[in-house]
C-alpha cells in the first residue's frame, strides 16, 4: 500500500443513501481474486446501459469525475456483503477516500485494511459539501490523515474519527501483516531477553 499523505482533490458527489456493495460492484465481477481492472466495473449497472454503453447522466461518466480522488457518498455507505472487491473497485477508479455520515462496519474495515480512507463527518458538514460540489464543481477539499481532519475551501478544518492502529498503518503504508514484519527486530529482541517457556504439563 502507498502511505496516505496530505492531498487535495475535487469531490465526486453521489447523494444516494444506503448504497450496498452489490451496487458498488455487482456479484458477477467477484470471480477474480485480483484487484486489477476492477475500476472499470465500479457502479457498473448504474454506469452503463444494457448494451454496455456509458450513461452520460451518471456522475462517474462526467468530465469532473475524471482524476477526482474523493467520493462524497450518501448516508450508510457500503452496506451488504463483505466483499473486498467493492473497495478494490473504488480504488481502481482512483478514489483514495470516501466521505459519508456513516459507513457499514465491514466495509469500513475492508477499506482501512486496503488503503482506502473512510471519512465520517457530521450531517451539517455533509450538507455543506454537497452544496459546495453543486455551486463550485472544481473546488477542492484537503485530506490530512496525520492531523486527522479535512480542510474545506473556506479554511475550516473538520475532524474525523479513525481507529488509531488503522491510522498508523495507513500513514506507514502497511497492512496488519506488514506492521508486524516491521516489528521483527523488536520481537526478536524481546524473545532474546525472555527465557523459553517449557510446557511441563505432560511431565
Amino acid at each position: 500500500m502507498e502511505p496516505i499523505r496530505p492531498f487535495s482533490s475535487r469531490l465526486v458527489a453521489l447523494p444516494i443513501e444506503n448504497i450496498d456493495t452489490d451496487q458498488i460492484i455487482p456479484a458477477r465481477f467477484l470471480k477474480t481474486t485480483s484487484a486489477e481492472g476492477l475500476g472499470a466495473a465500479l457502479f457498473y449497472d448504474w454506469r452503463y446501459d444494457a448494451q454496455g454503453a456509458p450513461r452520460p447522466d451518471f456522475v462517474l461518466n462526467q468530465p469532473q469525475a475524471q482524476g477526482a480522488q474523493i467520493l462524497l457518498a450518501g448516508h450508510n455507505f457500503g452496506v451488504g456483503s463483505s466483499r473486498e472487491h467493492a473497495v478494490w473497485a473504488l480504488m481502481g477508479f482512483g478514489f483514495r477516500a470516501v466521505i459519508s455520515t456513516y459507513f457499514a462496519d465491514i466495509f469500513r474495515n475492508n477499506a482501512l485494511k486496503n488503503g482506502l480512507l473512510p471519512i465520517q463527518v457530521d450531517a451539517e458538514t455533509h450538507r455543506q459539501l454537497f452544496s459546495l460540489v453543486q455551486e463550485s464543481p472544481e473546488a477542492q477539499v484537503q485530506v490530512d490523515l496525520e492531523a486527522q481532519h479535512i480542510v474545506l475551501p473556506d479554511g475550516r478544518a473538520v475532524a474525523f474519527p479513525i481507529d488509531p492502529f488503522a491510522r498508523r498503518c495507513l500513514l506507514d503504508g502497511v497492512d496488519q501483516l506488514g506492521y508486524l514484519l516491521n516489528m521483527a527486530d523488536r520481537i526478536a529482541a524481546y524473545e532474546a531477553t525472555h527465557p523459553q517457556r517449557v510446557n511441563t504439563l505432560g511431565e
